[in-house]
């Protein structure tokens, strides 16, 4: 069973805590992570992009010429596609490109994630991730002191308001509770911060 060592905001070791091997300790399926993170990105997207067809763009009503006899080749309006300033043919139009992934993939890919970053040392227990007021440099103070300058993700066991309005602000810091983690922001930290209680939430979830 692994175990890992429980720090305070400050820094100091306050104990150990052991962590539940079939979240923490599993081999990382690589290809379960690369679909889901695709699955995230995917759903992410906006799909408001869209083109004009020639029906859309404005003039082009009148045949440019007629027919036959002229030597050109026919044509039936100056906003077709080979036109310059002419309609977009198949282009994009508004859409969603969301869709759903087996919620087992997803279980599988969390604990995946989890493990990987445990492995790597990139995973730091806190006892309590608690500030007294909404302030950034108490944030900063907390990654100064662990180290963490690049991207960094805090994990509570619910929203931590105080949390999320001071580390907001900082470049790179995000926040989470157990309920809205996702495998994309765990992969893409550097320092994994979670608290006693986010791991005890995590194992009854995951377990």
């Amino acid at each position: 069973m692994p175990k890992a060592t429980v720090f305070n905001i400050a820094g100091e070791q306050v104990g150990e805590i052991e962590l539940a091997d079939s979240i923490f300790g599993i081999e990382p399926n690589k290809t379960v992570l690369h679909t889901v993170v695709v699955n995230y990105l995917a759903n992410q997207r906006q799909g408001t992009q869209s083109t004009l067809t020639r029906s859309e763009v404005s003039g082009g009503g009148r045949k440019p010429w007629r027919q036959k006899g002229t030597g050109h080749a026919r044509q039936g309006s100056i906003r077709a596609p080979q036109w310059k300033h002419g309609g977009i043919a198949l282009g994009p139009k508004p859409r969603s490109y969301s869709y759903t992934v087996n919620k087992k993939v997803r279980r599988l890919a969390i604990k995946s994630a989890l493990s990987a970053k445990l492995a790597a040392g990139e995973l730091v227990v806190l006892d309590a991730i608690s500030l007294p007021e909404i302030k950034t440099k108490q944030v900063v103070k907390i990654l100064g002191v662990f180290g963490a300058e690049k991207k960094t993700l805090f994990v509570t066991a619910d929203i931590n308001e105080n949390l999320v309005r001071s580390a907001r602000n900082i470049p790179g810091v995000k926040t989470a509770s157990t309920g809205s983690l996702n495998v994309f922001d765990l992969l893409n930290s550097n320092k994994f911060f979670i608290s006693k209680d986010a791991v005890a939430a995590l194992e009854e979830v995951y377990a």
